[in-house]
């Protein structure tokens, strides 16, 4: 005989799997960006370099919890620094109607959910970071895990091309001269290519989970994140808000291509 727990838990995970099939395959996901095209644009970027901040306060109220300090850990916790999008506002709103049949919630589960649409965030973030890494390495053969390490190549490359295709004596003995000597690169010509660079990052950035999304619930990582978060909120206990891994390797991404950018600096 079935114990009724056991028919309420596959009944949750039954539900989990039909809103992962509804909202994160391919076409679903794609519907679901659709609602990017806007302020999105605008709000991508400007989380991006929220972001730091956003990681610097959880990293704080860690370190308050483990200073036994409950009331800063939590007011540090519960602040709102990135800016929600219309992506993370339907995925909520989806999450409160199908998963939860629109019972009532407290505020520390909305900030549950917060925290759930947050991480997908961080993921298309990390989903860009790679595909600048791949790009880096297909069209240079350089590490580039962000746009401070991308920038200098490619602002090297067009500097180059156009040199050589405004060479006086024609574009094969200009290739042949600027491969003696090299292009000497202005730096107010790198900051406005990592400039142009960023805009364009930042607007991946807002379409990236058209790549993530699918590719996560292949794997089964929505699945769990959706679990992890019903069972939370039923539970109704503990922090809010922890800092979660993904958050972690958004930012160790930056710290990285910051790295790169001043080893390659100091050597040149």
């Amino acid at each position: 005989m079935t114990h009724p727990s056991e028919n309420n838990a596959k009944a949750v995970r039954d539900r989990v799997d039909t809103f992962v099939r509804a909202h994160f395959h391919f076409g679903a996901t794609i519907r679901l960006h659709s609602t990017a095209f806007g302020w999105d644009l605008l709000r991508a970027p400007i989380n991006v370099v929220l972001a730091p901040i956003f990681l610097l306060m959880g990293l704080t109220a860690l370190l308050a919890r483990v200073a036994r300090l409950p009331r800063l850990a939590t007011w540090l916790s519960s602040r709102h620094i990135l800016l929600k999008t219309s992506v993370a506002q339907r995925v909520e709103t989806a999450i409160i109607s199908d998963l939860l049949e629109n019972a009532p919630l407290t505020q520390r589960s909305r900030d549950l959910i917060d925290h759930y649409t947050s991480v997908r965030s961080a993921v298309a973030e990390i989903t860009t970071s790679l595909l600048v890494l791949f790009a880096g390495l297909a069209m240079f053969g350089a590490v580039t895990p962000g746009i401070a390490s991308l920038a200098p190549q490619v602002s090297g490359y067009v500097a180059h091309a156009s040199a050589v295709a405004h060479f006086p004596l024609g574009s094969r003995l200009g290739m042949l001269w600027y491969d003696v000597f090299p292009v000497s690169l202005s730096v107010w010509f790198v900051v406005l290519t990592a400039t142009v660079l960023a805009m364009v990052a930042s607007v991946v950035t807002t379409f990236a989970g058209i790549i993530a999304d699918p590719l996560q619930a292949l794997l089964g990582v929505h699945r769990r994140r959706l679990m992890r978060l019903l069972e939370k909120i039923a539970v109704v206990e503990g922090s809010a808000s922890g800092l979660a891994p993904e958050h972690i390797l958004a930012r160790l991404a930056d710290l990285i291509d910051a790295g790169i950018s001043l080893v390659r600096v100091f050597r040149s």
